[in-house]
């Protein structure tokens, strides 16, 4: 089973190749979880020879100023003894660095691809893993190193960048402290351990590491430092003798270099006693012990953030919809089961599993009567309209018994009105299932993936809406027509006749009736009128609701499902083609999503085999 440290290394450059990485952001992450060492310390403090040692190659850039110009990510993976070792870079997949000067001419090329050639500092980290037999697996991370001062090409700002910078890294809970510190300067001065103390005040997260011991002032050492009682940390000082620079103009090697530094501590009075937990390899042995006991103390932690993020991401990519089908049938069967979705959607918006279908009963039950009572019968019933009608029916000779004929102008003078409210309702209704229409739209899923189709379903529900308005329409003035066309005769049966129409035979043919006669007249239509309405009030809703609403609920979209069938191929994937920016967004989901669920089975192997 592959060590704790290679896991870790391998789901860090998994979330980076993803960017799923938050150097720079404040919302947790795979990355954020995982422990890492940030390397810290001022510029010349000696950290790029430490690395150096570490790693037991010549890799890093030097020079005067700031050098480390962005963070760098060195992951070291141990592989077996006689393999040739090699780097690789992440932003250069596939190519092997073996000659390991080139390496540091890549992380330069890089750096000022990034930043240019300048002074400037950029955020944006170089990803480097070097493979070799002469490593322990360990992850570092080289961060820019902190300075007092700006120098001529950097703006006034760079001294707080950098801090900011290191800051972001090491407050992060997961990260271990790397505090560099050259022992010829006093420890109260040291940028690394001010730093440090600010975000870890306790020292439980810092490891210090003394350079330059060499280099101190005859008749001084470092042993107060180094045994902890100069600045206690939890975890014992670890001091180390770096190549010189004449060594490194003379290309001593590492090997040669790590003996002279064991012999410098075996051989030095003042250091001998601390002579076995001294020195570049020590320190590099520990880093990875301290950093594999770290990682299995957090295993619970990053299991139960990654158990959440994959659960959020699937939630995600459910509310996304899946991706489009290749072949004809398989689109035409994905844009049935999403129209299946929208009517469903629609038919409970009626039904009251929404909301919505209640207005269309307000209709019926206020709109409706209301606008009835509103009708002014008393303009067709008045006076001088009754005797009007009543004359004129008449013709050359008077009625004998009733003016039946007069009767039926004024009834249908006054029913002709109720046209007005009956299509005043259809439309009512119409505009309300069209406003369900577009609730149900809005509220498919599916339909916000794919705004081709969205736009098709909804202009296809809508024309259907108004092909069932006009039928509806034409029912229910069917209805009123029909009351105009042939009225209720038991109602006039049950009425006494009156045979004696009162007025003055000599006086001319519009003076015949007395007003007595003629306002029976008019209370005998309008008890009739209202007897219509009554009835009208309940059979319009039956008419409405049967042209429209059960239609709709019935057949919404069988039209557009008639001219689906028709589509070609081209057709059809034009109605799925989904909005660029979701196809990214899912397909960038489902690499974070493979991500997450390898690195939660390669977790859980782990902590089961604990």
């Amino acid at each position: 089973m592959e060590s704790l440290i290679s896991l870790v290394n391998k789901i860090q450059r998994a979330c980076t190749a993803l960017g799923d990485h938050g150097e720079a952001s404040a919302l947790p992450t795979l990355w954020d979880s995982l422990p890492a060492i940030a390397v810290v310390g001022g510029q010349s403090s000696g950290k790029s020879s430490v690395l150096e040692s570490v790693v037991g190659k010549d890799f890093l850039p030097r020079g005067s100023g700031i050098v480390t110009r962005r963070p760098l990510v060195l992951q070291l993976h141990k592989i077996d003894e006689g393999s040739r070792e090699y780097a690789e870079f992440l932003h250069l997949p596939r190519k092997r660095f073996t000659d390991f000067a080139a390496v540091r001419k890549e992380i330069q090329d890089e750096t000022d691809r990034e930043t240019g050639r300048t002074k400037q500092i950029s955020s944006v980290p170089i990803h480097l893993s070097i493979y070799s037999p002469n490593v322990v697996n360990l992850t570092l991370i080289d961060l820019p190193g902190l300075t007092k001062v700006a120098v001529e090409g950097q703006p006034d700002s760079i001294v707080q960048d950098i801090e900011n910078m290191v800051r972001s890294y090491i407050e992060k809970p997961n990260c271990i402290i790397l505090a560099i510190s050259p022992a010829n300067q006093d420890l109260a001065t040291s940028d690394a351990i001010k730093i440090s103390r600010e975000v870890d005040p306790t020292g439980d997260r810092t490891i210090g590491v003394l350079t330059k011991i060499d280099l101190m002032d005859k008749g001084t050492d470092a042993v107060d430092i180094l045994e902890g009682r100069a600045y206690r940390l939890k975890f014992p000082w670890i001091g180390v003798v770096n190549r010189s620079q004449q060594d490194i103009n003379k290309n001593v090697d590492m090997i040669a270099a790590r003996r002279r530094e064991r012999e410098y501590f075996n051989s030095t009075p003042e250091y001998k006693h601390l002579a076995k937990r001294m020195g570049s390899e020590h320190l590099a042995k520990m880093l990875s012990k301290h950093l594999e006991t770290v990682i299995k103390s957090k295993i619970p932690g990053i299991q139960s953030l990654i158990n959440k993020t994959i659960a959020e991401l699937e939630a995600e990519l459910t509310r996304l919809g899946k991706p489009v089908a290749a072949d004809a049938g398989g689109k035409l069967y994905a844009i049935m089961e999403i129209c299946r979705s929208f009517d469903q959607i629609f038919k409970e918006h009626l039904d009251g599993v929404r909301p919505g279908g209640d207005k269309i009963y307000n209709v019926f039950d206020n709109q409706l009567p209301a606008a009835l009572k509103r009708l002014q019968f008393d303009r067709q019933l008045s006076m001088e309209n009754i005797r009007k009608l009543i004359t004129e029916a008449d013709g050359y000779q008077p009625h004998l018994i009733a003016p039946e004929q007069g009767y039926r102008r004024l009834i249908e003078s006054s029913l002709i009105t109720i046209r007005g409210p009956a299509e005043a309702a259809v439309d009512a209704v119409h505009s309300l299932l069209k406003d369900l229409v577009h609730k149900a739209v809005s509220e498919t899923l599916d339909l916000k993936q794919y705004p081709g189709l969205r736009v098709e379903v909804g202009s296809a529900a809508v024309d259907s809406l108004e092909r069932m308005r006009e039928e509806s329409k034409k029912a229910t003035l069917q209805l009123v027509d029909m009351e105009c066309g042939y009225l209720t005769v038991d109602f006039f049966r049950k009425l006494p006749q009156d045979v004696d129409k009162g007025g003055n035979p000599t006086h001319s043919i519009f003076d015949r009736y007395n007003d007595s006669y003629l306002r029976r007249i008019g209370t005998t239509i309008l008890s009739y009128v209202n007897m219509v309405c009554a009835s009208l009030r309940h059979s319009i809703p039956k008419s409405i609701v049967y042209c429209q609403v059960r239609e709709a609920k019935r057949s919404l979209l069988d039209h557009f499902f008639t001219e689906l069938g028709k589509m070609d191929q081209k057709r059809l994937s034009s109605l799925l083609n989904e909005d660029p920016a979701i196809m990214e967004r899912r397909g960038a989901l489902a690499k974070r999503l493979e991500l997450y669920r390898s690195a939660q089975a390669d977790i859980d192997a782990v902590a089961w085999s604990k």
